[in-house]
This record gives C-alpha cells, structure tokens and sequence, in this order.
C-alpha cells in the first residue's frame, strides 16, 4: 500500500465516521466540508516547509500566490 493508499483509506474511515454519527440526519455539502477541513492544515504544513514564503508555498501547492493570499484569508492564518 503506498501513502497516497494510506491517506485515502484515513479519509473513508473518517468519513465512515462521520456519516456513522450522524445518524438519521442527511449529510450537506460534504465535499465542501473535507476540502475546508484539509485545505488550512496542508497550507500551513506547506508554509512551515517554505519557512512562511508565500511565493514557494504557492509553488508547492501549484497554485498562484494570489489564490494563497486569498485561502490564507479564508482560514484565518497569518503569516
């Protein structure tokens, strides 16, 4: 099992969880849930190895600085 296996069976055992505990109740936006909750630890794991440049965190995530000013915002993480 390589990691990329390793991370997504975390995420179906989580989820499975998740779902689990929620009982009765139907699940709303759950993408948008998951992609909240894994975006802000990815980019401030990324910062930390850039040592908080933003330029190289942008690289490492392969996305443009100005969509990093903008996430960062959005997670409340400074810099």
């Amino acid at each position: 099992m390589n990691k990329q296996d390793v991370f997504e069976e975390c995420i179906r055992i989580s989820l499975a969880r998740y779902m689990n505990d929620l009982g009765d109740s139907k699940p709303n936006d759950i993408l948008k849930m998951v992609i909240l909750c894994v975006e802000k630890p990815v980019i401030e794991v990324a910062l930390k190895r850039a040592n908080n440049n933003q330029s190289k965190t942008a690289e490492m995530l392969g996305i443009t600085r100005s969509t990093l000013r903008k996430k960062l915002l959005l997670h409340h993480i400074q810099i």
